[in-house]
């Protein structure tokens, strides 16, 4: 049963019920959350592959993360024999939160919580491991996963977490695998970047609005048109891309309107969080 169960997955990967679909479509841009898990499981397949342990990039589950980070274990619940992969219990998960018409939002109610980041993600990989992305739900479901999941097979992963405090110590990082970072992200600067480079802040009078900081994944460092760059992985505005950053420019921001928010100290546009994993 738990064979054909996997087997369903691979055949509906990419799927979602339409009133799944209608919520995500309706969620902003930017979820942190759900940027700390990508971010998180893309390090993870690339620390990895550079480590021979997969023999090509696998994706894993960013939305296992979603389901099971930051929230406190059930004891025995692996062993309740309602979680156990059945006819009937397969039946009974669709008739109670796939089949039955849910008013918006309640399929969220379990999820709101605690914002995740990276390391409380890469924690939990660490601890219970992953399973490959084609076996669970698509990153951003809304519906809460079966009780019977925890049947799903998961690949142990080991390994640390590495929070460096400064350039030096990421550069060292990063010689061995792509590392986690903060990016400030400033637009519509960061739309028009193109294959340019990302330097942050309009100068000169013109138009630039903070947006925040973002979770992203640095993949290397290196010389192009004369700065010094990191290549950088950004989710934004639900495209994923690559863009080069500059390890060069420092900015501020000074508060207008007593709008605190917008007060920025001088700093470089990436802030080093880096993580260790295998």
């Amino acid at each position: 049963m738990a064979e054909r169960l996997l087997q369903s997955f691979k055949r509906v990967a990419g799927l979602c019920h339409p009133d799944c679909v209608k919520a995500n479509n309706e969620i902003e841009d930017y979820d942190a959350s759900q940027s700390a898990a990508l971010v998180a499981v893309n390090l993870i397949s690339s620390a990895r592959l550079v480590l021979k342990l997969d023999t090509e990039f696998t994706e894993y589950s960013a939305q296992f993360l979603m389901d099971n980070a930051g929230k406190e274990e059930v004891p025995g619940e692996m062993d309740q024999e309602r979680c156990q992969v059945t006819t009937e219990n397969c039946l009974r998960y669709l008739a109670e939160n796939v089949w039955t018409k849910k008013e918006h939002g309640q399929g969220e109610m379990d999820r709101q919580g605690c914002q995740l980041t990276v390391k409380d993600c890469l924690e939990l990989a660490f601890k219970k491991g992953l399973p490959r992305r084609e076996h669970w739900a698509h990153l951003g479901c809304t519906f809460k996963a079966p009780p019977y999941a925890c049947q799903i097979p998961r690949v142990p992963m080991k390994g640390e977490v590495i929070e460096a405090k400064t350039y030096d110590e990421g550069f060292k990082l990063l010689e061995h695998q792509p590392v986690a970072a903060k990016l400030h992200l400033f637009s519509p600067q960061i739309v028009l970047v193109g294959e340019g480079i990302y330097d942050g802040p309009a100068s000169g009078g013109r138009i630039t609005r903070y947006v925040g900081l973002r979770d992203v994944l640095i993949a290397s460092v290196e010389e192009f048109e004369g700065d010094t760059v990191a290549v950088v992985k950004i989710c934004y505005k639900k495209k994923t891309s690559f863009i080069k950053v500059s390890l060069t420019r420092m900015f501020l921001s000074i508060p207008k309107n007593g709008d605190d928010s917008q007060a920025i100290e001088p700093t470089g546009l990436l802030i080093y969080q880096l993580n260790k994993s295998a």
